[in-house]
């Protein structure tokens, strides 16, 4: 089972896909559970790929190798080097080891890879949902979505236990007042209480206030709280394919 400091459960490295290495140029702290780290390919150049994408990091371990997906949290248009970013979990050896990793070590590993992806500005208003890290992959996706100066609205709906894991808070709010049409809406939320919070607001937002059923919904987070929402927004007339989601 993969441990929820990052991305995709249930991605699978294709075999097409060939194995990297990447040198770390920059470490930052976002504050003392989360990190983010800037990677650079040695001997080549990251694929090309979409927002939303993640890398799978080989992490050798005394009990043996392991593979863990992190997603790519900066934009494609930004080059390299491009940022992961991950926080601790109780008993997860592999994101221990990222951890102790520093400026200058290397790293090996396979991606980009991803189906829960933004490949181009929508077309109908689009609403973000995120959870802690789970704005990692959503961070590349509002640029991509915001690369026209005019266009639908967007929303980011950001919830996180604390207010020091509201990652990049600082940006979302330039963007929202640079965008008018970007609606950024950051909330503190206790953890046993997250996403029954975020459903009552949606709810109240894109459910009970109007019959429109044409927007496009990308969720993200840990936990059953991303296909309770998910389920909420298809019962209330969403077609599926307008709702899209990430379960870490």
């Amino acid at each position: 089972m993969t441990e929820p400091g990052n991305l995709a459960p249930q991605a699978s490295a294709p075999e097409r896909r060939p194995a990297l290495r990447a040198r770390i140029e920059r470490v930052h702290d976002h504050c003392a559970d989360t990190r983010s780290l800037w990677l650079r390919t040695i001997g080549g150049a990251l694929p090309r790929f979409s927002p939303g994408m993640f890398i799978s990091v080989a992490i050798p371990l005394a009990e043996g190798a392991r593979v863990r997906p992190y997603s790519i949290a900066s934009s494609a248009e930004d080059g390299e080097p491009f940022e992961i970013c991950f926080n601790r979990v109780p008993n997860g050896a592999g994101v221990a080891w990222l951890f102790e990793r520093e400026t200058g070590d290397e790293l090996d590993f396979t991606g980009p890879f991803g189906a829960f992806t933004l490949d181009r500005a929508p077309e109908a208003e689009t609403i973000f949902i995120a959870e802690g890290t789970g704005v990692a992959p959503i961070r590349p996706m509002a640029h991509r979505a915001l690369a026209e100066r005019d266009g639908v609205p967007i929303h980011l709906i950001y919830a996180a236990d604390r207010a020091e894991h509201l990652l990049y808070r600082d940006e979302f709010e330039r963007l929202a007042r640079e965008r008018p049409r970007f609606r950024f809406a950051p909330h503190v939320i206790p953890a046993d209480s997250l996403w029954s919070d975020l459903g009552r607001i949606v709810q109240r937002r894109w459910l009970d206030a109007d019959a429109v059923r044409v927007r496009n919904f990308y969720i993200c987070g840990v936990g059953k709280g991303v296909l309770a929402l998910r389920d909420r927004l298809r019962a209330g007339g969403y077609e599926r394919r307008s709702v899209r989601y990430e379960q870490w």
